[in-house]
């Protein structure tokens, strides 16, 4: 029955009078969705009869079948409530994709359910306001400029065997990585345990078993069917042996899982990651196992990653692609000049672009030192161009193979699963051809450029800022102490409220998005203002509530008889800390009511301080009581 059922429906390949025979041919596809994404990254879903599809066909790729309003999506400042009316308009160039609900079988013919999900642009007052937009329009943007660039100057540094005039197109490929979490329902597992099986590399790479590995397998072949073309699934560092029962079924699963799948173009790098979340979530919920995609599920132990890889190719007239970020002599230089470019423009303006990656309490939860997540800008290259190495402590690395220049690219290492990667990736090119720009108008070769990058802080360049490092060899987390990476590399944010203020803090990075007016002020604003909504609500109503939970947990397990001095010194400072987060008294507010009146009086700087202070203290109390608990030898 699977091999019988339509997944895809490749870009430019059916015209409308063959998409509809189709589409008729596949009855089980009885639903249309049009894919809209807001600013947030959420998707559209809604269930739109396929006859009505086919009949106003046409309706749909203009824009006057399908509108939603501002209540409905995330377009903050834009969509309001006097003018709310946002039209969903079809996107015909990329690939569209069918959604089963294997829960739902058709009686008649006996196959599931299916919805056409087409990604689809949003438009309010007659301009697109969407993420999918953002993106599409940024690239357009930039291959003109590239081109404008090739034009006024032929020659380009480490691209002697690159012919610009013989140019026919530019190519902008993309991938991401998926790292999840995945457990048995209401199943929890110690902190401390979670943290020994990953320093001990237990679960890394090691043969998955069960529930998990079908799941796994299932997942990776179904990827497959959608035309991924998936590369690898594998258990990732987190997670605990897993136990089993009676039966042989997997009572206790607590694992970290990653998939990969091969590199795309334009849009549906993005688009392709949207599916594959959907396809991963139902496939392991049908095995009976909970997935996370947030960046940091459990605090102390790995976050998920989704390392986003970014390359720019050239078509030639040839036919023949080309890897603009590979040099001539890939034995003599680690990148063209258009790779040294693309990495200084990230590295220089990515204070304006971490907003866009960063957006969440979570995703700032996962970026701390020590668990392989970037902590700081900098860039590593290797010790030489004939020896590849990879030094995985970096927000960007080069990622490059001597015997293949194809495989040269850059893996920016900062994004997570819930990143909305349209956003993210626009802001990446951006400030990427801001570095790109900057080099080729150098007019420096490429170990001119070289240099540039790896100046020491203090030494002026051309275009990198004077008192700021941007490469690094050594391990980032070890070999410098915080002061080091704060004075070299920068200090990065640790609430949303710091990440978000850098919009406001350096306009002249800023414009480097709004060239072209696509990434328009407008858009920026409503982007910040939505995340800044989500911060401080969920501060308030979640992550303070979940903290008081924890801080009621936290309670005295010794008696008179019972304790020694040990006991009675750890539960005086564990209850002090309680107080001091969670009691109000005559004198002092607690640290929680704190939080909750800067909020409520909008002194939004405060609130980020208080939730520094208060991220700290509950870090404190948690290992204040775990040593508390493991002193207690009687019977509770």
């Amino acid at each position: 029955m699977l091999n019988e059922l339509l997944y895809v429906i490749p870009a430019g390949k059916y015209g409308k009078n063959e998409l509809v025979e189709l589409l008729k041919e596949h009855p089980e596809i009885k639903f249309v969705s049009l894919v809209g994404i807001d600013l947030a990254g959420n998707d559209t879903d809604e269930k739109i009869p396929m006859e009505l599809f086919i009949k106003d066909m046409d309706e749909f790729f203009q824009g006057s079948a399908v509108q939603t309003d501002g209540s409905s999506v995330v377009l903050t400042g834009i969509a309001t409530l006097n003018n709310a009316k946002v039209d969903i308009i079809a996107d015909p160039n990329v690939n569209w994709f069918v959604d089963y609900n294997f829960e739902h079988i058709d009686a008649v013919i006996g196959k599931p359910v299916g919805t056409l999900r087409i990604p689809s642009f949003l438009v309010h007052n007659e301009k697109r306001v969407d993420s999918r937009s953002i993106l599409a329009e940024s690239l357009s943007y930039i291959k003109k400029e590239l081109f404008s660039l090739f034009k006024k100057y032929p020659k380009i540094a480490g691209l002697d065997h690159v012919n610009t005039s013989e140019i026919e197109d530019i190519v902008f490929t993309s991938a991401t990585e998926l790292e999840f979490w995945v457990k048995t329902p209401a199943n929890k597992a110690e902190v401390s345990e979670l943290s020994a099986s990953q320093v001990m590399q237990e679960q890394y790479w090691q043969r998955t078993r069960g529930e998990v590995r079908t799941a796994m397998e299932q997942s990776v072949l179904m990827l497959e069917k959608y035309g991924m073309s998936p590369e690898m699934g594998h258990k990732e560092v987190g997670g605990v042996k897993s136990q089993i029962n009676e039966t042989g079924h997997l009572t206790y699963v607590m694992e970290q899982l990653e998939i990969d799948w091969r590199f795309a173009t334009g849009l549906q790098p993005a688009d392709n990651e949207l599916q594959v979340r959907i396809i991963v979530k139902e496939i392991f919920r049908a095995n009976g196992l909970e997935v996370t995609f947030k960046a940091k599920p459990i605090i102390g132990v790995a976050g998920n990653g989704e390392h986003t890889h970014v390359c720019i190719m050239a078509k030639m007239k040839s036919g023949k692609m080309v890897n603009l970020f590979s040099p001539t002599d890939l034995k003599k230089d680690f990148i063209s000049g258009i790779g040294y470019g693309a990495i200084m423009g990230l590295l220089k303006n990515y204070e304006v672009v971490n907003p866009f990656i960063s957006a969440t309490n979570d995703s700032l939860n996962r970026l701390k030192p020590h668990f392989e997540a970037p902590i700081c800008i900098v860039t590593s290259l290797g010790y030489t161009p004939e020896v590849v190495s990879r030094n995985r402590t970096i927000l960007a690395g080069l990622v490059r193979d001597v015997t293949n220049p194809m495989a040269t690219r850059f893996e920016v290492r900062s994004p997570n699963p819930y990143t909305n990667t349209y956003i993210a990736t626009a802001s990446i090119y951006l400030t990427m051809f801001d570095g790109i720009k900057a080099a080729i108008e150098s007019g420096l070769d490429t170990k001119g450029l070289e240099a540039e990058l790896s100046k020491e802080a203090g030494a002026p360049g051309f275009y990198l800022e004077t008192d700021r490092a941007y490469r690094s060899e050594h391990d980032v987390f070890d070999d410098f102490s915080d002061e080091e990476r704060g004075r070299l590399f920068g200090t990065p944010p640790a609430t949303v409220w710091e990440n978000m203020q850098s919009i406001e803090k350096y306009p002249d990075k800023v414009a480097v998005l709004t060239a072209g007016n696509i990434f328009r002020k407008e858009l920026i604003d409503g982007f910040v203002a939505g995340a800044l909504v989500r911060w401080r609500t969920e501060l308030v109503k979640r992550i303070i509530p979940e903290n008081l939970e924890i801080v009621r947990d936290c309670k005295c397990l010794h008696t008179a008889e019972t304790a020694v001095d040990l006991d009675l010194y750890n539960w005086k400072k564990i209850n002090s800390l309680r107080v001091l987060l969670a009691k109000d008294t005559v004198a002092q507010k607690s640290l929680f009511s704190r939080i909750n009146d800067a909020i409520k009086n909008e002194e939004f700087e405060m609130a980020s301080q208080l939730q520094i202070e208060m991220s700290n203290k509950m870090s404190e109390l948690k290992t204040l009581y775990v040593d508390y608990k493991k002193n207690m030898i009687h019977s509770l």
